[in-house]
């Protein structure tokens, strides 16, 4: 079994460090206001700009937290059920960064896939992905693919059937048996 396993928003809490600078320069946000994967139209950010923002928070990679504890243990436990592998949308002059948080954190993996946007993880050859992204999602089962949702505020409104939805990465093992 071949699992893709996502980085932004499933193992690294991206979006805390990008709302920890966000906020020193713009109206206050809280994660749970997050409720949409474009959410920078609803507060008037230019999206090129929260990218390059959320870019920059890698460059500091130490300050980044993961989205739960105990990520070493369970990720070890997940490269029991298969190959898992980091698969990850994002500037590539981010993937060094994205690497040694990585390894910090102890994180088990076999490979690392960098793509440039997240749908074109949908073409990848992964019989499970686990991601945060309501757009990858919904490729990923155009794809007939399994999708397991890490639970974010921004993926709360996803409702199908055939999506798994977690709210730690400890619930992978009971949802793919």
């Amino acid at each position: 079994m071949k699992i893709a396993l996502d980085v932004d928003g499933v193992l690294a809490d991206v979006i805390k460090s990008w709302l920890s600078y966000s906020n020193t320069i713009r109206p206050k946000i809280s994660k749970h206001e997050i409720t949409d994967w474009e959410f920078w139209k609803k507060f008037q950010i230019n999206r090129f700009d929260f990218y390059e923002e959320l870019s920059s928070c890698w460059k500091n990679w130490y300050s980044i937290p993961p989205t739960e504890e105990n990520l070493s243990t369970v990720t070890k436990n997940l490269s029991n059920l298969g190959q898992v592998d980091i698969v990850t949308a994002r500037e590539k002059s981010t993937d060094s960064f994205v690497k040694n948080w990585l390894a910090h954190h102890n994180i088990s993996y076999d490979n690392y896939v960098s793509v440039v946007d997240g749908p074109m993880k949908a073409n990848l050859d992964y019989d499970i992905f686990i991601d945060d992204s309501p757009l990858n999602a919904t490729k990923f089962l155009n794809h007939n693919k399994t999708v397991i949702l890490y639970s974010q505020p921004w993926n709360e409104h996803m409702y199908d059937d055939r999506i798994h939805r977690i709210t730690n990465l400890s619930e992978v093992e009971d949802k793919i048996h």
